[in-house]
């Protein structure tokens, strides 16, 4: 995001809303997904009374598939490269876990040509906050 940890953690400027509010448990490889009851029983009512969004990181697979429901393109990887699709309101992103280091090296494209797009699109929303 290219901002400093005091502005990360500050919450009249950024807002972090898991696709779950409670942990769903441990699968065979990593976290099991998010329970789909809880992102429809709060997270539209939550995000309704956040009237001054104005840029939301869609940040992996779940996410994606509530966010942008209508969404064309199949994977996660065709999603990420169509974020100028969704522009400006929605970027979305794959999830910045370790075991997306794999992703990163094959698609190099994000970090030379998204990150410093939405860095700078930060940058801009945060000088107006």
């Amino acid at each position: 995001m290219g901002i400093d940890r005091a502005t990360f953690y500050n919450a009249a400027c950024i807002a972090i809303i898991p696709m779950g509010f409670c942990y769903p448990g441990t699968g065979k490889s990593g976290d099991l997904p998010p329970r789909p009851e809880c992102a429809e029983t709060w997270r539209k009512a939550l995000l309704a009374q956040m009237e001054q969004v104005q840029l939301t990181l869609v940040i992996g697979q779940y996410a994606m598939d509530w966010h942008l429901p209508n969404r064309t393109q199949a994977t996660l990887t065709e999603t990420v490269q169509a974020w100028r699709t969704y522009q400006p309101m929605m970027w979305p992103m794959p999830h910045p876990s370790p075991r997306n280091n794999l992703w990163l090296k094959k698609n190099p494209w994000f970090e030379r040509d998204v990150l410093p797009e939405l860095q700078s699109q930060i940058a801009k929303l945060l000088v107006t906050t």
